[in-house]
């Protein structure tokens, strides 16, 4: 059964399993021991912290392990800002980075502080110019993820960083996506990672503050890891995240070359086969191994089952996948469809046939997924244009009301209105995405008893 879905979890990579079980054997015991056993451990855990800092690009004194990426996030963002509230209570961070982050922002929003969010453009990338705008005199962090986790975009981060820099400001990034395929270049001031993503065992986070940057560790005082991450090491899981990635440093550049082919074939396949489909990202500076696609009309929990059904293990940041119903905040952010979303994201070694299996298969599912909802195969003719036209989509949820106006677009004259009324928080993303894709104009949203009418008007 294919796997597609390493932007969340990668499988474990042979070496890591191989550590791991090595490492099970001679690091149980406590490396801050004097004793015979803790010594071994404690060679264990320095030799894990070069490998890492080695991939890292920092010294190992300026790395400590944590028990998960999204712990990683928090310690350094809550560290850095109580390192550096005398300069102020500012942070910055762009619209599309991971929850952790967004998490961080808010419990320091709710502390008193103040956060803003620099918008991305429509390929899910940042403006470094607007970044830059976006800092004060009293920022005390700024934050900006290197490849977005839903969409694969790489951010300018060396641009960012440098002007971070120039600002006297401390750039936070999360490397998370893609620490696996190399170095994150720039001078950034603190990082973090999660080894999952790269193929080592979960629960193991990385921690990079560079030395110079004011930091002052929040919660109860530790021990261990320099006072950064409490707790006692889950050594044999750490010795086997740094064994991962160094393994999956030394393939990377190779399956980057194989899998951005695999990649570019998808993306090429997807626009050609699948009608009413916009495929999201940066096309050039993105993940070797990440592609992500939105289908019109579609429910993207449905396809979702019915591709595993089929064999292949993707994910969605659609609305309809999450627990809450909330459309995915990249993609609002970019401005794109948010309903029948599909994330790939194939894991080294993926096999080709896969991926050709996965082409052959997608086309039928989306039409079948469209044919039980009633969408539209195609414009309907419009014998009796009306002048106006108004559609109750009250109570439906995605992606019935971007449907609904799809079947009446042709019923009104060229330059009349629809008028959509729905409750449903994705038609707010899905109408104007639409309109987009299919170049009609979307006059805007107008308060209504319930819900909200969302006008648009035919131009062709």
């Amino acid at each position: 059964m294919p796997y597609f879905d390493t932007a969340s979890a990668a499988p474990l990579h042979p070496v890591a399993r191989q550590a791991l079980l090595a490492a099970l054997d001679e690091g149980w015991a406590d490396p801050a021991r004097l004793y015979r056993e803790g010594r071994r451990a404690r060679l264990l855990l320095d030799a894990a912290r070069e490998a890492a800092a080695e991939g890292v690009g920092c010294r190992p004194d300026e790395l400590v392990f944590t028990s998960s990426g999204t712990t990683a996030v928090h310690a350094g963002i809550a560290g850095a800002l109580s390192g550096r509230r005398r300069v102020g209570r500012h942070l910055a961070l762009s619209a599309v980075e991971h929850s952790s982050v967004l998490h961080s922002a808010a419990a320091h929003e709710a502390a008193g502080g103040s956060f803003t969010e620099v918008p991305v453009e429509r390929s899910g990338a940042v403006d470094p110019a607007a970044y830059a705008g976006a800092l004060r005199a009293d920022t005390a962090l700024a934050c900006l993820q290197s490849a977005n986790h839903e969409v694969g975009t790489e951010q300018p981060v060396a641009e960012v960083a440098a002007l971070c820099a120039e600002a006297g400001v401390p750039l936070l990034v999360d490397a998370a996506q893609s620490l696996g395929w190399g170095p994150v270049a720039g001078r950034w001031s603190l990082l973090t990672a999660s080894a999952h993503k790269w193929g080592g065992p979960a629960g193991v986070g990385l921690l990079a503050v560079r030395k110079g940057v004011r930091f002052a560790p929040q919660g109860p005082a530790g021990e261990r890891e320099s006072g950064r991450a409490p707790g006692f090491e889950n050594l044999p899981a750490i010795v086997a995240a740094a064994a991962s990635l160094r393994a999956v440093r030394e393939e990377a550049a190779a399956e980057a070359v194989r899998l951005r082919a695999l990649v570019g074939r998808i993306r090429s396949v997807v626009a050609g086969r699948v009608g009413d489909v916009e495929v999201v990202g940066d096309p050039e500076r993105r993940l070797p191994h990440l592609v992500t696609f939105s289908c019109l009309y579609v429910d993207g929990e449905t396809l979702l089952h019915e591709l595993d059904r089929h064999g292949f293990s993707v994910s969605s940041g659609s609305s309809c996948t999450s627990s809450t119903l909330e459309p995915s905040h990249v993609l609002k952010a970019m401005g794109v469809l948010s309903e029948g979303n599909v994330r790939v994201s194939l894991p080294m070694g993926t096999a080709e046939a896969d991926v050709d299996r996965f082409l052959d298969v997608l086309p039928g599912l989306v039409a079948e997924v469209r044919e039980r909802l009633g969408a539209p195969v195609s414009a309907p003719p419009s014998p009796a244009p009306v002048a106006s036209l108004v559609v109750d989509a009250l109570g439906r949820r995605c992606p019935i009301p971007v449907i609904e106006l799809a079947k009446v677009i042709g019923e009104v004259p060229v330059g009349a209105t629809v008028t959509v009324l729905a409750d449903d928080e994705a038609a707010r993303l899905d109408i104007p995405a639409w309109c987009e894709m299919r170049e009609q104009e979307y006059v805007g949203e107008e308060p209504a008893d319930r819900g909200s009418a969302y006008v648009v008007r035919r131009l062709s």
